[in-house]
């Protein structure tokens, strides 16, 4: 125990650390930082050269088909292109369900596996921050996956004069499809990538979740055909994120949907589709949240 005398002695020694006197930015700097981390983090951007190859190879690829579409276009004469904007995203989905489970756990299972967390929440920043800010940037990295084929195809409509009216609403709306598969399939991720610190466990995990539910429901929609069931069709759609986004374009974007035997949901079930993924969406941040109440502790 101190005593009085020993107080009065006491001294604080300048040892040489420097101090900081600079602008303290606060929490909301904090969280912004983290967020472009992580979105350069998804292109491989900051990292090794290696880490750049496989997210911009699928970035090739992904853009491939618009650039060959526009080249039909031009050459063929032909008044419309070959996939739908709206459709555009959910044609590609095998190259993106495989760059969300590159990008997942990139952002999330290295975290865990080399205990940075505490790190992070060290900075004022909250877990809720750190969950909010990986979510927004993985759905802005995939956003930014789709949209920008889906803007080389409308520009490269417009230059074969498709007709601005028609290529321009197509266009926006295929952007809100996009935004929607990007925000749906980026929570659905990243909950899965959250619960392992291996990251091919990750990868392996994402691409199940992703892509098993699809393989299921469309057999068993094509099942319903056969039996004449076209009423059930629309509502199997429920069970898988592809069907489900695939629906909304179709009921609220106008769009034609890959359902079997050209069955489109019928607008009540457009509405539960809506809210199928409104609430999937706030699920999986729910989870995410508590996930992280005592990750890295």
């Amino acid at each position: 125990m101190t005593t009085p005398g020993q107080a009065a002695d006491a001294r604080i020694h300048d040892i040489g650390y420097r101090r900081y006197e600079g602008t303290r930015l606060g929490a909301r700097y904090a969280r912004w930082s983290l967020l472009v981390h992580s979105l350069r983090g998804a292109y491989g951007l900051g990292r090794s050269a290696r880490s750049k190859v496989l997210p911009w190879g699928l970035f090739a690829v992904m853009a491939l088909p618009a650039i060959v579409m526009v080249a039909v276009a031009s050459t063929a004469g032909t008044d419309e292109l070959l996939i739908e904007h709206t459709r555009y995203a959910l044609e590609m989905e095998p190259i993106v369900v495989l760059f969300l489970a590159m990008a997942a756990p990139q952002l999330v299972s290295l975290d865990l596996r080399f205990k940075t967390m505490p790190l992070y929440f060290s900075r004022p920043i909250s877990r809720t921050d750190y969950v909010t800010a990986k979510y927004a940037a993985l759905a802005a990295a995939l956003f930014l996956f789709t949209a920008v084929p889906l803007t080389v195809s409308y520009v490269g409509g417009l230059l074969a004069e498709l007709g601005f009216a028609d290529q321009t609403s197509g266009y926006l709306r295929g952007l809100v499809a996009t935004a929607v598969l990007s925000v749906l399939y980026a929570g659905i991720a990243l909950l899965v990538a959250s619960f392992t610190p291996k990251r091919g466990f990750g990868v392996a995990a994402v691409i199940g979740v992703l892509t098993i539910p699809g393989f299921a429901v469309f057999p068993l929609q094509s099942l319903m055909e056969t039996q004449g069931s076209e009423d059930a069709i629309g509502w199997l759609g429920l069970f898988s994120p592809a069907s489900l986004v695939d629906g909304l374009q179709g009921v609220f974007l106008g769009g034609s949907t890959a359902f079997p035997a050209d069955v489109e949901p019928t607008a009540f079930q457009g509405v539960v589709y809506l809210l199928a993924v409104a609430g999937l969406v706030a699920l999986c941040l729910l989870l995410l949240l508590r996930r992280y109440r005592k990750a890295g502790i």
